[in-house]
């Protein structure tokens, strides 16, 4: 058997520079985080929202849309977290997603009273507002030509 416990300093690796770079460029000295926590937060808020506001009862399509586009979102907040290189071509799809629930009440809810209205249209244009730091986020981080 070869013995694999004793591992080479990575300092001798011939590609070692070249995977530094890429890793400063992707992590972006870290302002990634600053942009992932509360798109997580925006998550959890959409999807308990419902319960928060009362409003399981009298929307319950709504609420269950809610439920969904809540966890949707703290998913792809967890995925720009854990493989940002391979998830912030998705921050363009929390935009949309953010365009959503802001029309949902109308198209998902049956007669939404203001405060539905107003919780969707808070947490749509925050979704928005977060995609765009993401894309920015995104187009900051990508390899220069």
């Amino acid at each position: 058997m070869a013995n694999v416990s004793h591992r080479g300093d990575m300092a001798t690796h011939p590609d070692v520079s070249e995977m530094r770079a890429r890793y400063a460029r992707m992590l972006g000295g870290r302002d990634v985080a600053l942009v992932d926590g509360p798109v997580f937060l925006l998550g959890l808020y959409c999807s308990a929202s419902p319960w928060i506001l009362h409003y399981t009862t009298s929307q319950p399509a709504l609420a269950t849309h809610n439920l969904i586009m809540g966890i949707a979102i703290g998913l792809l907040a967890l995925g720009f977290t854990t493989a940002p290189a391979r998830m912030y071509g998705l921050s363009w799809a929390i935009c949309a997603m953010g365009v959503w629930m802001i029309i949902a009440p109308w198209i998902v809810g049956s007669s939404p009273d203001t405060g539905v209205i107003l919780n969707n249209i808070i947490i749509g244009a925050l979704a928005v507002v977060l995609g765009l730091m993401c894309a920015g986020t995104a187009a900051k981080s990508a390899p220069k030509p």
